[in-house]
């Protein structure tokens, strides 16, 4: 998929380093993702980024956890719209 791994990627280190003022940049890389991401794509796409910050919530602590949380609640805002 188009951008998926390299979205992956972004928000990966994101949550490692969980700085809050980095929100509006994991959204932004998920929103290029769906930008750039075939329709068919898009959901199934959006549920391994979503299942990968799950992955990582589960073995984070303080602000990487909280990050991980609102990245999964970002996605799963985008897959109801989907």
């Amino acid at each position: 998929m188009p951008g998926l791994a390299e979205c992956q990627s972004l928000l990966r280190l994101l949550i490692a380093r969980g700085d809050p003022k980095a929100i509006p940049l994991a959204k932004g890389a998920i929103d290029q993702y769906l930008n750039t991401a075939p329709v068919s794509a898009r959901g199934r796409g959006l549920r391994v980024l979503q299942r990968d910050a799950l992955d990582q919530h589960d073995v984070a602590v303080g602000v990487q956890r909280s990050f991980a949380e609102t990245v999964d609640a970002y996605i799963a805002c985008k897959l109801a719209e989907e």
